[in-house]
């Protein structure tokens, strides 16, 4: 009987540290607003995925093979990125190593924002912002052409817990998640934290870039 016992405690044991291990392993990404996501990407583009297969990149420590996902796509519009078109896109396998599933039969449009790899390549995970074209508020996709690109030198605060306040004038506090309980709220939808003439930064709402007389003002 004590040895029953023991080989269950085993069992168990390493049950746990089966779990735990692959919950390190999971992947794990910080919400981040549609301008932090264009100013942290090294590429931002518009494209049709066309095509997917996967392909070695090299090898680990231990000499196996590193696999990726690679998508061929087509490139309907560059925001940001290198005088040349991407040609294909790469990723993990899985999402647990935050790998992006995307439809590859080229009657989607994405939004893909990512790392540069040589020769027209980029690489994107699960913390990068992707997302359909079509669900990509006007707002949205007007600031991508120049709006987000202003207020780079911006900083967006996620609100942690109310009250919250910025603690830099160039900063711009981000509640959607705080107050309307979601990512994709108001601020992520409708608004660019852009840079005013006296070097703060403010919440700016609208299609048409901000004119001079809000850079100039002293409140929005």
């Amino acid at each position: 009987m004590p040895f029953s016992v023991n080989g269950i405690l085993c069992t168990l044991a390493l049950l746990l540290l089966w779990r735990v291990e692959e919950l390190t392993e999971a992947c794990s990404c910080a919400p981040v607003h549609p301008q932090q996501a264009f100013c942290n990407a090294d590429i931002v583009i518009r494209a049709k995925v066309v095509g997917e297969r996967e392909v070695d990149s090299g090898n680990d420590i231990y000499g196996n093979p590193i696999k990726r996902i690679q998508y061929e796509i087509k490139q309907v519009k560059m925001f940001k990125g290198p005088n040349q078109d991407i040609e294909a896109v790469f990723t993990a396998p899985t999402s647990a190593v935050c790998g992006v599933t995307l439809d590859a039969t080229g009657k989607k449009e994405y939004l893909i924002a990512g790392k540069a790899e040589a020769n027209g390549r980029m690489h994107v995970t699960l913390c990068d912002y992707i997302m359909p074209w079509d669900s990509l508020s006007t707002t949205q996709k007007k600031s991508l052409s120049q709006r987000y690109q202003m207020g780079c030198e911006c900083k967006i605060v996620r609100c942690p817990s109310l009250p919250c306040e910025i603690s830099a004038p160039e900063e711009c506090l981000w509640t959607d998640l705080m107050i309307e309980k979601q990512v994709h709220g108001r601020q992520a939808n409708h608004y660019a934290c852009v840079k005013r003439a006296d070097g703060s930064c403010s919440w700016y709402r609208g299609v048409a870039p901000p004119k001079k007389e809000f850079l100039d003002a002293e409140d929005p």
